[in-house]
């Protein structure tokens, strides 16, 4: 592992311990070469995820994408950088528990509305606004009325 402060590719594993969500392991370590201390964290390689958009192209699977998108949809909400995260990490089970080698983009909007839905329903509609492309009022109107339901 590289040094991230001197670049030197030799160093000591400090502690070891699971990360806060269980599903990866958090390593302090030491750099042999100027000392100074990091964190790295090592996660379980799975299988690669191809993303069929709706123009049918095929592109790998970017965690970034939906983060961003998130991120885009909660801005000036009183929503913390790791209700995001765990969120994402909520998306991410979901999506690779399927166990499946390609997924449709529409499915991972599906399942982001859904999460989102239950955090916060400005950040859900603002998702939802531009995931289902809405043409008019009336539209982001008949979604609207759906969460009042």
């Amino acid at each position: 592992m590289k040094c991230p402060f001197c670049g030197e590719a030799d160093s000591k594993v400090i502690d070891s311990r699971p990360a806060e969500d269980g599903n990866s392991i958090r390593r302090r370590r030491q750099c042999n070469a100027c000392q100074k201390r990091f964190t790295t964290y090592e996660k379980v390689e799975t299988i690669p995820l191809i993303v069929i958009k709706k123009d049918n192209n095929r592109e790998p699977y970017d965690r970034q994408k939906i983060a961003s998108g998130i991120i885009r949809s909660c801005h000036k909400r009183p929503i913390s950088a790791d209700q995001i995260n765990k969120l994402v990490d909520e998306i991410e089970t979901e999506i690779f528990n399927r166990e499946e080698r390609e997924i449709p983009a529409q499915d991972i909007g599906e399942v982001v509305m859904n999460r989102l839905k239950d955090l916060d329903a400005v950040a859900y509609v603002r998702f939802a606004s531009v995931y289902r492309e809405f043409k008019d009022v009336n539209t982001f109107m008949d979604e609207i009325k759906k969460i009042l339901k």
